[in-house]
């Protein structure tokens, strides 16, 4: 999934921070700017779950949503997921695209315009049933550079399947790239052309100036940094040194994750030992999680920890995995500076050990109690139906219910229609 970077048309300078070290491609920063477009649009679609398990499409009023109204659109999956239909499209939005007729489909959609790059993503929406986070750039129609941060998010017409998908997407035009050089070569022949002064050293905020010292940034690849003597802060520190020391070994991560599971597994064992600190300054953790405006969930509460060291606009399928690791040391009663140790040793390593966690709690949930019986039993007394007859889409495909005879042989007693939406997820289910 691409990172979530963006911009609020109304908020310039609050919304987006595109500086030399700041790379389009890269992690998200650890922050909680509610100002962000996109988490006020994922803030309005969580608000309208309550005990749905997807919002309800009645809900949603776009054209009275002020705040991202006019920079969303609205499909409709009902009647297939090859060409949805386009049943609302924000003024902004179609503004930007140039779009002065309507267009009904999402094969109208202009190509290089700004909707055909939120429209790119929607069969992800389908595949993961979850809301879902893109950015990155490109040139327009008019042969701009744009810098665009988008989402979109699931809605259904029976809390059972997904036939409407809300996105909504924020975007900001960047300078011309021969305007940039140009600033660039000023700068440089100013500085070339400025007295001479004393050299100027590097300052360095603490640690060791001495010859042969640089920063971690600036070690090889392959080699391996001294960290003894750094594992934790001391034991007098506060709750945000925890934090702060947790966050630096996230940090670390999100530039070594490519390379090795180590500087990951000891992030998430730092997030642990922070886990652990929490328990004894709850007013100070509360503090903080007030501060980041991060609420603890319930039935999850190890969600804000992840949250508060990853971020919370990390990739919300990590955050989910981290904080079930974290779970299970907790209930484990592990020590503090033990977790990561433990990771590392977990035959298959951190993603084994989300697995087998989720797999225990699923043998432990009672069994959903059957919601409509009376269909079960219809499906047991059906007549077997020639396969001749069942309906395929054009490569061929169906989605049957079958029922095992008497006799060991499976009967097909049922079809789904080869343009129904849940048969369309189910085919792409499979096939991931």
């Amino acid at each position: 999934m691409d990172t979530l970077r963006g911009h609020d048309v109304a908020n310039d300078q609050d919304d987006f921070d595109y500086s030399a070290d700041a790379g389009i491609e890269s992690a998200p920063a650890v922050v909680s700017d509610e100002r962000r477009m996109h988490v006020r649009a994922y803030n309005y679609w969580a608000s309208l779950l309550g005990e749905r398990s997807l919002p309800s499409i009645e809900d949603l009023n776009p054209d009275q949503l002020e705040d991202f109204g006019p920079h969303s659109v609205l499909l409709d999956f009902s009647a297939g997921v090859d060409n949805p239909a386009i049943v609302y499209l924000g003024t902004a939005l179609r503004l930007e695209c140039e779009i002065d007729s309507s267009i009904d489909r999402i094969k109208d959609v202009p190509a290089r315009s700004l909707l055909s790059r939120l429209t790119d993503h929607y069969l992800q929406i389908i595949a993961n049933a979850a809301p879902i986070g893109f950015e990155a750039e490109f040139i327009n129609q008019r042969g701009a550079e744009i810098l665009y941060r988008g989402i979109l998010m699931p809605f259904s017409s029976d809390d059972d399947s997904i036939d409407f998908v809300y996105g909504v997407i924020n975007w900001k035009e960047m300078a011309s790239r021969d305007l940039t050089d140009d600033l660039v070569r000023e700068v440089d022949e100013a500085l070339r052309s400025a007295p001479a002064t004393r050299p100027v050293e590097p300052i360095w905020a603490d640690g060791p100036t001495g010859e042969g010292f640089r920063p971690a940034s600036m070690a090889p690849a392959d080699e391996t940094l001294d960290l003894a003597g750094m594992e934790s802060p001391g034991p007098d520190a506060a709750l945000a040194d925890w934090l702060a020391f947790a966050r630096d070994g996230a940090a670390d991560a999100c530039d070594s994750e490519t390379r090795s599971h180590t500087a990951l597994y000891r992030a998430v064992g730092l997030a642990y030992d922070f886990a652990l600190a929490t328990a004894e300054a709850p007013d100070d953790y509360a503090e903080l999680l007030a501060q980041s405006g991060i609420k603890v969930q319930a039935r999850s509460p190890m969600t804000a920890i992840v949250k508060l060291v990853f971020g919370a606009t990390y990739d919300k399928t990590r955050i989910t995995e981290y904080a079930t690791a974290l779970d299970h040391g907790w209930a484990a009663g592990m020590a503090q500076g033990s977790f990561a140790h433990y990771l590392e040793n977990y035959a298959g390593g951190l993603k084994a050990l989300v697995r087998d966690e989720r797999a225990l709690r699923r043998a432990e949930r009672p069994a959903a109690p059957d919601r409509n019986p009376g269909a079960r039993a219809a499906l047991k007394a059906a007549t077997a139906i020639d396969t001749a007859v069942v309906p395929t889409d054009a490569d061929g495909l169906a989605v049957v219910v079958a029922r095992r005879e008497a006799d060991g042989s499976l009967a097909i007693i049922a079809a789904l229609p080869q343009e129904s939406a849940l048969a369309q997820r189910v085919v792409l289910a499979l096939g991931k």
